[in-house]
């Protein structure tokens, strides 16, 4: 869609995918809390598909990335070239092993080191999301370019990502709760670890495009609209199972 509808550069496209195949921590946590608002009950182990379902977009959308900037040639060294490139890069290996040190340290190395880590994430956060704000803005040209087809990806594309989303949620019986939420995952687009690991590993990537459609465009969809609408989908799903 991205490529052949939009007419975008394959970097550009593979930047946005890495978008809209990761997922974001914030969507997921309204969809949480608004769930037990109307006492819908959800798997506890609901979090964890937040963590598995982060990493493997992001490394997906580099390889496609180093693939595009590498141009032509035979394909099979181009792939095994960008895929050890993005192995290698410094935002997959932080994303992945941060993934492993939590998982290893547990419970009490979390408590142990939440002074460092989660206290000062949301000033963090913050900061960075600022100076990515300022360097989208030096290129808001192009969004002119591509801003009507932004608008139209950035509602559909979650849509159909929630639809896919919600029939494995139903066939694997999550339940109503558990289906919404990895059907909200699914159309969710991640604005915080993938904008950092592609501004890394594909710095030729035009910011502005993939910081308005998942943050300015699809992240509002969600919230607003995506939620109740995401949450009827696994209602019938579950109503219409055998």
């Amino acid at each position: 869609m991205l490529r052949f509808v939009g007419r975008l550069p394959a970097v550009d496209a593979a930047a946005i995918s890495a978008h809209y195949g990761s997922v974001s921590a914030v969507t997921f946590i309204a969809a949480s809390n608004y769930l037990r608002s109307l006492h819908v009950p959800f798997p506890d182990y609901a979090s964890a598909f937040l963590a598995v379902m982060e990493a493997p977009a992001i490394l997906v959308g580099v390889v496609l990335g180093k693939m595009a900037a590498k141009g032509r040639g035979s394909l099979g060294p181009v792939i095994r070239r960008a895929v050890h490139e993005a192995i290698t890069g410094r935002s997959v290996l932080l994303l992945v092993g941060a993934l492993v040190a939590g998982w290893a340290s547990g419970k009490k190395g979390g408590e142990s080191t939440a002074g460092f880590f989660v206290t000062p994430f949301q000033g963090v956060l913050a900061l960075f999301l600022l100076e990515m704000g300022m360097v989208a803005a030096r290129r808001f040209e192009d969004l002119r370019r591509v801003g009507p087809f932004l608008l139209v990806f950035g509602i559909v594309a979650p849509v159909l990502n929630a639809l896919l989303g919600a029939w494995l949620g139903q066939k694997v019986g999550l339940g109503t709760g558990g289906t919404m939420l990895i059907a909200t995952l699914a159309a969710s687009a991640s604005f915080i670890a993938a904008p950092a690991a592609m501004r890394l590993s594909l710095p030729e990537a035009n910011p502005t495009l993939y910081l308005t459609s998942a943050l300015a465009i699809t992240f509002p969809f969600n919230i607003t609209l995506g939620l109740p609408l995401y949450l009827e989908l696994a209602r019938r799903l579950g109503d219409s199972a055998p």
